[in-house]
């Protein structure tokens, strides 16, 4: 280029020369200033820090211990803010048995350190905004006395028709999404109705569907990118985790993809379409909310929710629903179910049984067998994952019934886990119980082939039966006797 302006007459090479050395000078102060604005306040730290100390060191009689971490730390010439944390905490530990002023200013200063710490490092994985998905109020599904029943995928189309017309900013896509209205009917119609560029269909790749999505989130559209199968989530999940769930975390709250990912899955028979992988979704998507709806009403009303808020959702629609009957909200479109608020279905008070999703159903179905011989089972669907019961109920119910039965359909280790974890460290459920607490899951395999495949690899109701029924068997041998 330098060449070919000279060529050209456009300018001689002294001039050229001159322009050069100004840029490479600017660079140089520029980040010489940069680096000057980062290490100010680290040394404006380390100073408070090292007042702190000499302070310490004066009346500690362990001063000459102290005075070198001191020295060392006040010596480093491009010092980070860890060396101050290991410089403190050092200290800390030498005069862990004295009762000084300094003591307490050092451990006030840490304290404080570690709320700015958050904030610059931490913070806004999720919204901050007034319009973060807690905050939406919740609004009741309304039944009148002439309710009907429809299918499931009904319900979600009549809702999804709704919420069209309401929002002409959402897009909804996905593989089959547009002609022929979604691979379990859920759309049905809404192409037509809407035209192909708010309802429409994508190639098989999720990858570029989830790309898509992110690009028209952050340019103020409201799209719900569908994949048509939870097991075929793998495909967009690097960039829901990379991309997708870090925006507002990486640039501090100053960018949002409030991104709508809908999708199904659980309980179905064949090796491609059951899949619960919820483990590897939580654990690689935090900043996303996860919805698991037992139903389509519910999935409905997370719809309406997450559509008032600005953060990605993932709602995961049990894929075995959509041709059961549900009584139909005459609130369509309007009703909200709020996240991070479990659901107690059935009170109880031998066990509490925490579960989600299609294993509702399963709960249920075996719930039946276990009141038949005299087992009070509490019934609790957490509704979300992320976030999980934000005002710790369920460990009321553990409160109560003093056991804890964790179901799901993922792996062992996986989502029920995670569910232990919460419940168990968190809310301090551990506190409150007589027999150890139980996860039920599917096997380590993907779910064999068939309705024998399907039992044979995931918790059915007999499972629930028995292992409920044996953990109250160790409890009251006589009152429940072994049955087999």
């Amino acid at each position: 280029m330098r060449e070919w302006i000279i060529q050209n007459a456009l300018a001689d090479a002294a001039t050229l020369d001159k322009i050069e050395e100004d840029a490479k000078n600017a660079v140089r102060e520029s980040k010489s200033a940069a680096w000057t604005a980062y290490l100010t306040p680290i040394k404006n730290e380390i100073a408070e820090v090292g007042a702190i100390l000499d302070e310490i060191a004066g009346s500690s009689e362990k001063g000459a211990f102290i005075s070198p971490i001191k020295n060392e730390l006040v010596s480093i010439k491009e010092p980070i803010r860890k060396d101050i944390q290991t410089a403190v905490k050092k200290v800390l530990r030498l005069i862990k048995n004295e009762e000084t002023t300094g003591r307490q200013k050092l451990i006030s200063w840490l304290s404080l350190s570690k709320i700015e710490n958050h904030d610059r490092y931490s913070s806004y994985l999720h919204s901050q905004s007034p319009k973060n998905a807690l905050s939406i109020s919740p609004v009741t599904p309304e039944y009148n006395g002439e309710a009907k029943m429809m299918d499931g995928r009904e319900i979600l189309r009549e809702n999804f028709d709704f919420i069209l017309n309401k929002y002409p900013e959402v897009l909804i896509f996905g593989e089959d999404s547009g002609k022929i209205g979604g691979v379990n009917q859920g759309l049905e119609g809404l192409q037509a109705k809407y035209g192909e560029h708010r309802v429409f269909d994508t190639g098989i790749r999720e990858a570029t569907i989830m790309g898509q999505a992110i690009g028209l989130s952050m340019r103020g559209l409201r799209p719900i990118a569908e994949i048509q199968y939870l097991d075929y989530l793998l495909y967009a999940l690097q960039m829901m985790s990379d991309d997708l769930a870090t925006v507002q975390w990486r640039t501090k709250g100053l960018q949002k993809a409030p991104v709508i990912i809908r999708t199904r899955g659980h309980r179905l028979e064949g090796v491609w379409h059951s899949g619960s992988p919820m483990g590897m979704i939580i654990n690689s998507c935090r900043g996303i909310n996860v919805c698991v709806p037992r139903n389509m009403v519910q999935a409905a009303g997370f719809y309406n929710t997450l559509l008032e808020a600005d953060e990605p959702a993932l709602i995961i629609e049990p894929l075995n629903g959509y041709r059961l009957k549900e009584q139909t909200p005459s609130n369509l479109g309007e009703y909200k179910i709020p996240l991070g608020l479990p659901e107690t279905l059935t009170e109880g008070t031998d066990v509490t049984l925490v579960t989600y999703g299609s294993s509702v159903r399963v709960a249920q179905e075996a719930m039946k067998f276990l009141s038949e011989h005299g087992v009070s089972v509490e019934l609790i669907d957490v509704q979300t994952l992320l976030p999980f019961d934000i005002n710790h109920s369920i460990v009321e119910s553990v409160k109560k019934t003093n056991r804890l039965v964790v179901l799901d359909e993922d792996v062992p280790g996986g989502g029920s886990a995670y569910i232990l974890q919460k419940v168990m460290e968190e809310q301090g459920a551990y506190k409150f119980l007589d027999s150890a607490p139980t996860t039920i899951a599917s096997k380590e395999h993907r779910p064999a082939y068939g309705s024998d495949g399907d039992y044979f690899s995931k918790p059915n109701s007999d499972d629930v039966f028995d292992i409920i029924y044996n953990l109250m068997h160790e409890t009251n041998p006589q009152q429940f006797p072994k049955i087999y």
